[in-house]
């Protein structure tokens, strides 16, 4: 073949393709979905991450498929999206499992359960160690499917109108803290309640609380907590990988095109990423501002640990032997935990003990 046909002959290809693209996405049905958060605008990453996965699925299929988030309260109450998503109020919910607990405590593996996995052991447990399958098996009852989109890292302790010296302290204590946790700090004398994240900052300020728990210095200053509570207290034991999900309601995504699926799965992947990114990212210089405007960073006393681990372990006994569905979970989540334990202890933890306290020095 000349030179100059073949050249014609690649072009026409060319074209040929260039045209077929766009019809391929012609081909695709346009759906409009509505997202309910748990979350308010306000906490950006948070309810920012609802906002990523919406873009990049638009993206993708070139604005065919189009998802619109609602923070808290704009659609259904902030702790009632897993009940928007299953009845179809909404096609899917950014939230976190273990504000369900009551329903079932089951659905605290979703999120974090005390003394838990930090987020890379989350992840881990999920995607390569049985988590997905038997999640999705007990989700699969609640008319359900889940994707992991976001985790926040290890979260700190909350704050505290008054300081923690001993157990005996936290008898009487009012606090905003969701999930098993409160079952095990209200065997520890205190009294929990749950309270959606934009509500907070009222009840402590009005003494309704003594002390809340959030997530981390990012949000806690921007929801002024260091106004009213100082003792700003460290670690959040109760949620050290805490992962934040995409709900959807299951004959939605049955519906969906097999494409639109994978584009939906793929965009919730980026946001499980992106999310913890942004709070490592963003963590360290907003402790140093809550620092600067008063907060004192202080330990939760090692007999206050000690005695939380211990209740925990017992309740979660006492779960598996009452709730089958715990049951199922819990003998998948605990010998992987178990497991994971040893390489930390190996290798995780000695570089980073060593390399933080190799920084403090310089």
């Amino acid at each position: 073949m000349k030179r100059r046909a073949f050249l014609a002959s690649a072009g026409a290809g060319l074209a040929a393709t260039t045209v077929a693209a766009p019809a391929i996405a012609q081909s695709q049905p346009d759906v409009r979905w509505r997202l309910a958060s748990s979350f308010p605008k306000s906490t950006d990453i948070l309810f920012g991450t609802s906002e990523l996965i919406a873009k990049r699925v638009a993206e993708a299929t070139d604005g065919k498929f189009q998802i619109r988030p609602y923070a808290s309260g704009e659609i259904v109450p902030p702790l009632q999206v897993l009940d928007a998503v299953q009845n179809g109020t909404v096609e899917c919910g950014h939230t976190c499992g273990y504000y369900y607990v009551g329903k079932d405590p089951t659905f605290a593996f979703d999120t974090a359960v005390p003394f838990g996995p930090n987020a890379r052991q989350q992840n881990a447990w999920f995607q390569y160690g049985g988590g997905r399958e038997v999640m999705r098996a007990f989700f699969d009852k609640h008319n359900v499917v889940q994707f992991p989109a976001g985790n926040t890292g290890a979260q700190m302790g909350g704050w505290f109108r008054k300081e923690i010296k001993s157990a005996e302290d936290l008898q009487g204590l009012k606090m905003r803290i969701a999930g098993i946790a409160g079952q095990i700090m209200a065997k520890m004398g205190v009294t929990p309640t749950q309270i959606a994240g934009a509500d907070v900052y009222p009840a402590l300020e009005k003494g309704t609380i003594d002390a809340t728990e959030f997530v981390g210095p990012y949000d806690d200053e921007k929801l002024g907590f260091v106004k009213v509570a100082k003792n700003y207290y460290y670690p959040g034991w109760w949620e050290g990988g805490p992962q934040v999900s995409l709900y959807i309601n299951k004959p939605a995504w049955d519906g969906l095109p097999k494409a639109y699926q994978a584009v939906l799965e793929s965009a919730c992947a980026e946001a499980n990423g992106a999310m913890l990114a942004r709070y490592d990212a963003e963590n360290p210089r907003a402790l140093r501002r809550l620092v600067g405007k008063g907060a004192v960073l202080r330990a939760f006393p090692r007999e206050v640990m000690e005695t939380g681990y211990k209740i925990a372990q017992d309740l979660y006994a006492e779960y598996s032997a009452q709730n089958p569905n715990f049951k199922a979970v819990y003998e998948s989540w605990k010998p992987f935990l178990d497991e994971t334990h040893l390489w930390f202890r190996v290798a995780e933890a000695p570089y980073d003990n060593f390399i933080l306290a190799a920084s403090a020095r310089r």
